[in-house]
């Protein structure tokens, strides 16, 4: 058991409640990169909301104010060592699924609590038995690629052909420097080696989508393809007029079949699920050789229930999957970086997470200066998210196979997840597997796993 201390909170159950200012201590540049990166893609998927579920663009503020909300929840109500996100790489499916198989908002509503219950469900099962890791583990290792590059091609196919006329050929100047922009700041082997050398590009790098925005911003009414009306003033957001077209309780419940549908994309969601908790907790074991003054309890079986408690509570107030994720990997890494200087750049880890994720309780969503500045610059913010997504999860994808038919045999399960219906896909997947590769375990799928360490009991103040 460790004797390093951890930053008190009060306990509830598993899980500790930090409330910030009293427990945590806010941490400027953390607070400042979250009230902006967090505004531009915490309302990504406005434009989304208002193009094919039936809502107001108020609405839609309403709908994303719960959902970081909720994101902001993990850290501050949960204790999670984590900088919470969305499943990313399942947004494309989930939106092909949603919006192509079902015409009308009520129905695409009550889709997504389907998506979202039955998701909650399966965390929660698999966090009480302790057979998620054993369900990853078992998976085959082509199977698990198949299912990430399925979601690359998605993402793309939804910017680039499904949604193209509405969003990226309305803003293609803008959308496409932000999209290469932050795709080289991100991805770039030259412009990682320049981060290395010199601190600009470094802190530059660090505002994440920030700097594509920025040039958005300034490009696209120099192009004729932005025009800004900023107002003044304060939005209340209409949470009852959003809730009454959005929750189960008002709606009406989803139907066995929409339940039955969600189930394969609620496994697939899953699988992507754990591998952000394993990269997450990989970013915190290299950040604690640094910081030897700190505990951080990394507890699976907690993450789940948190998981399992805001997915089920989305799924009732604010449907809108898969927004409810563990770990927002870019931005985690920013905050454990600065961690790992010391106690004198970060005194606490939870303290730099909850100051990021102030933005989350909320006070971004009323700011109406804030709001009509980002209003036309959203399809740009949501064909960024998916562009990002599709080229991380492609490079992720295509660096697990180790022969040329398990490549092969990836690229077909992935177009099959793109272009059929998730169960079909999912069916692909397996018996391509089984009958081109085999079922190919990988013998080390969660290294340096510490699972059968003991907690750490945290102080109560």
């Amino acid at each position: 058991m460790s004797e390093r201390p951890e930053l008190p909170g009060w306990r509830w159950g598993p899980f500790t409640f930090r409330l910030p200012f009293y427990h945590t201590r806010l941490c400027w540049p953390e607070f400042l990169q979250g009230l902006f990166v967090s505004a531009a893609t915490g309302m990504a998927l406005i434009p989304v909301m208002t193009a094919f579920f039936g809502l107001s663009f108020e609405e839609a503020v309403a709908l994303s104010m719960i959902h970081a909300s909720l994101i902001a929840s993990a850290v501050i109500v949960f204790g999670e060592p984590y900088a919470g996100g969305w499943i990313t790489p399942a947004l494309p499916l989930i939106l092909a699924f949603v919006i192509g198989g079902y015409e009308d908002p009520v129905s695409r509503f009550q889709a997504m609590t389907a998506l979202s219950l039955v998701f909650a469900g399966l965390v929660l099962f698999l966090g009480v038995t302790g057979l998620g890791r054993r369900f990853v583990v078992w998976l085959p290792d082509t199977l698990k690629a198949g299912i990430i590059l399925g979601a690359a091609i998605a993402a793309l196919k939804r910017v680039f052909v499904d949604d193209a006329e509405r969003f990226l050929l309305e803003q293609p100047i803008a959308t496409g420097l932000a999209c290469a922009i932050c795709l080289i700041f991100t991805f770039s082997v030259p412009m990682q080696k320049l981060k290395e050398r010199n601190r600009f590009f470094f802190m530059l790098g660090a505002l994440g989508l920030l700097p594509g925005f920025l040039v958005a911003a300034v490009v696209g009414p120099l192009a004729g393809e932005v025009s800004f009306d900023i107002q003044w003033g304060i939005l209340v957001p209409p949470l009852g007029d959003a809730l009454a077209k959005v929750s189960p309780l008002m709606i009406g419940w989803p139907s066995q079949e929409m339940i039955i549908q969600s189930v394969p994309l609620a496994l697939i969601a899953y699988i992507i699920l754990f591998g952000d908790l394993v990269t997450g907790n990989e970013v915190l074991r290299d950040g604690l050789h640094a910081r030897k003054d700190e505990h951080v309890d990394i507890n699976l079986n907690r993450s789940h229930f948190s998981l399992a408690i805001r997915n089920a509570i989305m799924a009732i107030v604010a449907p809108f999957f898969p927004t409810q994720g563990a770990v927002w990997t870019g931005v985690h890494v920013i905050v454990v970086q600065r961690w790992k200087q010391g106690p004198k750049a970060m005194g606490s880890l939870h303290s730099g997470l909850a100051s990021y994720y102030l933005m989350g309780l909320p006070f971004i969503f009323f700011l109406l200066p804030l709001l009509t500045g980002l209003k036309p610059l959203l399809g740009v913010a949501l064909s960024l998210t998916l562009v990002l997504t599709g080229f991380a999860c492609a490079y992720i994808a295509m660096a697990i196979p180790r022969d040329n038919a398990s490549r092969g045999t990836v690229v077909l399960i992935g177009a099959a997840l793109a272009f059929f219906e998730p169960w079909i896909g999912l069916l692909i997947g397996v018996l391509a597997t089984i009958a081109l590769v085999g079922w190919d375990r990988s013998p080390d799928p969660i290294p340096h796993d510490e699972r059968d360490e003991e907690p750490v009991a945290v102080s109560q103040n």
